[in-house]
């Protein structure tokens, strides 16, 4: 009996190359982009161990930490934050939450599924997290979680705040679009975990997600969590915990992928991380001026806004999806959409890693102008 199916394509498929300014990823650093081509390596191969050693170091620098549980887990960002809750949170467990966009609607929900006793805490989508209000919250929660860069509407809040006032509660923290691209002091700031993405301002393809948690909270974990993939004790004998021959075999690990973050970190690290900072700072100030300079209204609150994140109104009467699709079309360049109540109303502008640079600010500039020209 023969098969109505068609056979698969068999020609190579052309992937343009993009001009990516969304919210993520990003256009990665030359250097992740060439180590993705590098011989495979197994992922117990001594040289991939030292290669997976040599990043989690990195990665220590990047979220400014000693922990020594401090690792690329094999997923990305929204599984970090499945490992951040699955591992902390028991049923009943009283976690506040501070919410002021979608990705703190997501930590309401995924503490929700782990059994907690969400007590959650609402600001205005635009404005960054209020400290004092978060901490008033519940006397004594477990945890207190916030996104340090919501990347719905471009805003950073103080974690450094949150750190001051969490009392014996665990502070856990979405860094996932503010690490490497703005100031970041785990350690100094009472961070106790921490989840991030390999795909923003640390310049490298999605697919690792970097994970940080203190002693104080790994002594506090679940002992058995629901997910076994993500327990992070047994997570430790591959990575974190154990080196050479003493490493115990948990999963294949994305070899290409990890060493393609080794070389995304060592380029951070090889220009100075608070000089990425600030490059960071001016790409931003530079768009941020001028959009504004075009007539365009920002979003996120005057003296919250990220550098490497801009959220801007789309003006009256102008379609954001058809400006949108012109762009990419005409100019080869991805923004974002805003999200939720703001998905037709708002523009998401990343500068983030390896774009965070003036001629490619200039570009987007340009590229909107026309598009908006356009649109009128």
């Amino acid at each position: 009996m023969s098969s109505s199916r068609r056979a698969p394509a068999t020609s190579p498929r052309p992937i343009a190359e993009r001009h990516l300014f969304g919210p993520g990823p990003c256009n990665p650093y030359p250097e992740a982009t060439l180590a993705l081509a590098a011989p495979l390596l197994g992922h117990l191969d001594p040289d991939f161990l030292e290669v997976m050693d040599e990043t989690c170091e990195l990665l220590r620098h990047m979220w400014g930490t000693d922990n020594r549980r401090t690792l690329p887990l094999s997923a990305t960002g929204s599984a970090g934050m499945e490992a951040a809750f699955v591992n902390t949170v028991s049923p009943g467990d009283v976690v506040v939450v501070a919410v002021n966009g979608l990705f703190g609607e997501r930590m309401v929900d995924v503490a929700g599924r782990h059994g907690a006793t969400v007590v959650r805490v609402d600001h205005e989508w635009g404005t960054p997290v209020d400290a004092e209000r978060v901490a008033a919250a519940h006397p004594a929660p477990s945890i207190i979680a916030a996104v340090h860069a919501e990347t719905s509407t471009g805003v950073r809040s103080d974690i450094a705040a949150l750190g001051a006032a969490k009392g014996d509660a665990l502070l856990l923290v979405d860094a996932v679009t503010s690490i490497g691209g703005i100031e970041l002091r785990a350690d100094e700031w009472g961070i106790d975990i921490g989840y991030a993405g390999s795909q923003k301002c640390l310049g490298v393809a999605p697919g690792l997600a970097p994970f940080t948690i203190s002693d104080r909270a790994f002594e506090r974990r679940v002992e058995k969590p629901s997910s076994w993939y993500l327990d992070l004790g047994l997570l430790g004998g591959y990575v974190g915990e154990a080196s050479g021959s003493g490493r115990t075999y948990h999963h294949t690990a994305p070899t290409a992928m990890v060493v393609s973050l080794h070389a995304g970190l060592q380029r951070i690290a090889a220009e100075g991380l608070e000089k990425v900072w600030d490059r960071h700072a001016e790409a931003g100030r530079l768009l941020q001026e001028g959009l504004v300079d075009m007539g365009l209204e920002l979003f996120a609150a005057e003296g919250a806004r990220l550098p490497e994140l801009t959220t801007v109104r789309v003006p009256e009467g102008v379609d954001s999806a058809a400006v949108r699709a012109y762009l990419l079309g005409r100019h080869n360049l991805e923004i974002g959409a805003g999200v939720g109540e703001f998905a037709a109303s708002v523009w998401r502008i990343g500068l983030m890693g390896h774009n965070a640079r003036p001629d490619r600010v200039a570009l987007v500039l340009a590229a909107l102008k026309d598009a908006l020209d356009h649109a009128r």
